[in-house]
């Protein structure tokens, strides 16, 4: 089982979330990241070649749920899931376009 840390400015992005998206995404990041944050599905890849505005270690991963990017990566060592942002998915919009 792995901990999920958040980054410092996820509160501000929880903040500007409605109730029951913040709700909806925050029980996501429990269900999908919990236990095999690592494993490639199709709500959850790794951004190749993406560099992020924030402290990050390689590689870089995105979950979806719905329109909303949940970016993260992982420290397999100290089994820790570390949340660096929360953005809101436009349509077609970039990821770099997002962040």
């Amino acid at each position: 089982m792995f901990e999920i840390e958040y980054a410092e400015g996820v509160a501000e992005d929880l903040r500007e979330l409605r109730a029951h998206e913040r709700r909806r995404i925050l029980d996501t990041i429990e269900t999908h990241l919990r236990f095999e944050p690592t494993v490639q599905t199709q709500n959850r890849k790794i951004l190749v070649g993406l560099i992020p505005p924030w402290e990050y270690v390689e590689p870089i991963w995105e979950l979806r749920t719905d329109e909303y990017r949940v970016f993260y990566d992982v420290d397999e060592d100290s089994r820790r899931v570390i949340i660096r942002a929360i953005r809101q998915n436009p349509p077609y919009r970039t990821t770099e376009e997002i962040l």
